[in-house]
């Protein structure tokens, strides 16, 4: 037995520590192939020289079950701690993890900075899997017959097929909540969005223009409101600094005065007085109550409407719901498309982040109905860590998802999308813009009652008039009843 503790140390602490500092000084653009692939090229050569000593030792069958015992050690270790995390790779009990797996430490810490937690599993696995392999393909070259202990051996295996169908079980049940991660491509990771098509700064910008001169400009760029809001209103107000703000792409690159930080984040910024104007959907109840803790009056002029769509894949046999079918499957009453006259498929019904403007709009047309827990996905932390949020829409063949129709067809540009009909009225604009379409929102220009600077009333009157709403109007919007200026 002491004889054998000198080679599993080098084959299975020396040797992977030595392959997981190389991996992390190898660059490509898939993290996870340029982990796994030194791992498995370093197990086969570590295998192929194993199997020598395993040809010179005294007690080849003791060896031999030493040198697999790892990987059941690995899957018994993972199957563990998927239970006690519940799947959740961002868990801090993933660090007891790395301790029993000291060697994989370096890959370890970049999987938790990549927020690639499926190494946890595959970069140990992969190493002693190819070790093994490496080990029998050298016997059998020398044709050199492999001496084990039978009963060891379907001891081990079974441990092995226990343990990771066990942790695959957990995997398996997490996934009907939890989803793997798309990430946020765009704007420093707030935007699902590519938002530079309506950059002021961007020379090619395809943001629309006045037939006549503005009538209402700002020259001084310490007199222009700063502007933040969300994601689906970035181009109106992006447009409207393009038009009124004098010189605004080049004062943007030293001042940040039109900014993307999202529906969440911007009204925060609004209240502690960052930004002057937000642009956006009504906000929240847990919004407005926290503007009112700060002792803030929020002031919301309306300068377009839109509609709520609900959009599901083109597949699906489904045109139109009502409004009890929306609160129904959103509560998780009804769970089949076959129950609202779709294919027998078991509904995917996305949500939204809280206190965004879309899902501020669900909670008011569920009303009084509880909302289920929304499908949830683990994302990438910063500088380091996994957290879990609300995933993002996929569109599966059974998914459902809602968003404001600009969003969806519009700056998404979604080909693969059906917007569903809503007690059998389109959301056409015809339709919109005279309220047959039950779920419409405006579109608000919210500023705080206490803000003095001036030139906010005079550009809130103009966004109102004949030139703030053929924006509107052109961006893709529906403008409100006109105000003569």
């Amino acid at each position: 037995m002491g004889k054998n503790i000198l080679p599993m140390f080098m084959y299975f602490g020396v040797v992977p520590l030595g392959i997981s500092f190389i991996t992390l000084f190898i660059t490509t653009e898939n993290f996870l192939i340029s982990t796994i692939l030194p791992l498995i090229i370093g197990g086969l050569i570590a295998g192929g020289i194993a199997s020598r000593t395993l040809i010179k030792a005294d007690d080849k069958t003791e060896l031999t079950f030493m040198f697999f015992f790892p990987l059941g050690y690995t899957a018994v270790a993972w199957a563990v701690f998927m239970l006690i995390s519940g799947g959740f790779f961002g868990a801090d009990s993933w660090l007891g993890y790395g301790i029993l797996h000291i060697a994989m430490v370096p890959i370890f810490f970049m999987t938790m900075l990549m927020g690639e937690g499926r190494l946890f599993l595959w970069a140990p696995l992969a190493y002693e899997l190819a070790f093994v392999f490496g080990i029998c393909l050298l016997l059998l070259i020398k044709r050199v017959r492999l001496s084990f202990n039978k009963k060891h051996v379907v001891t081990l295996f079974t441990v092995f097929i226990l343990a990771m169908s066990t942790g695959a079980a957990v995997q398996w049940h997490r996934s009907k909540t939890v989803l793997p991660s798309y990430g946020f491509e765009y704007g420093g990771g707030y935007s699902s969005t590519d938002l530079t098509p309506y950059d002021v700064t961007n020379p090619s910008n395809i943001l629309p223009k006045l037939e006549s001169p503005p009538a209402f400009t700002i020259k001084n760029s310490s007199e222009m409101p700063k502007l933040d809001g969300a994601e689906a209103a970035y181009p109106v107000y992006s447009a409207f600094a393009d038009i009124v703000y004098e010189n605004i792409s080049s004062i943007q690159s030293s001042w940040d005065i039109v900014s993307f930080t999202n529906t969440i984040y911007a009204y925060e910024r609004l209240i502690s007085g960052d930004v002057d104007i937000y642009f956006g959907a009504e906000p929240s109840k847990e919004q407005q109550e926290m503007a009112k803790r700060q002792g803030k009056e929020l002031v919301m002029t309306p300068i377009g409407k839109e509609a709520f769509v609900f959009f599901v894949n083109p597949d699906n046999e489904v045109d139109s719901l009502d409004v009890s079918e929306i609160q129904s499957i959103y509560s998780g009453k009804v769970k089949n498309w076959s129950e609202l006259g779709g294919k027998n498929e078991r509904i995917i019904a996305f949500q939204r982040p809280e206190n965004s403007g879309s899902q501020t709009l669900l909670q008011k047309i569920m009303g009084d109905t509880p909302i289920m827990e929304p499908l949830k996905e683990d994302v990438p932390e910063g500088m380091g860590g996994i957290i879990e949020q609300v995933a993002d829409y996929r569109n599966y063949d059974n998914s459902i998802g809602f968003s404001f129709r600009f969003f969806a067809t519009g700056m998404r540009d979604n080909s693969n999308i059906k917007l569903l009909a809503i007690d059998g009225v389109e959301p056409t604009p015809e339709n919109i813009a005279s309220g047959k379409y039950p779920f419409t929102a405006n579109l608000y220009a919210i500023t705080l009652k206490d803000n003095t600077k001036s030139t906010i009333e005079p550009f809130l009157e103009w966004m109102k008039g004949p030139q703030g709403q053929e924006i509107v109007e052109k961006i893709g919007y529906i403008k409100t009843e006109l105000k003569e200026e």
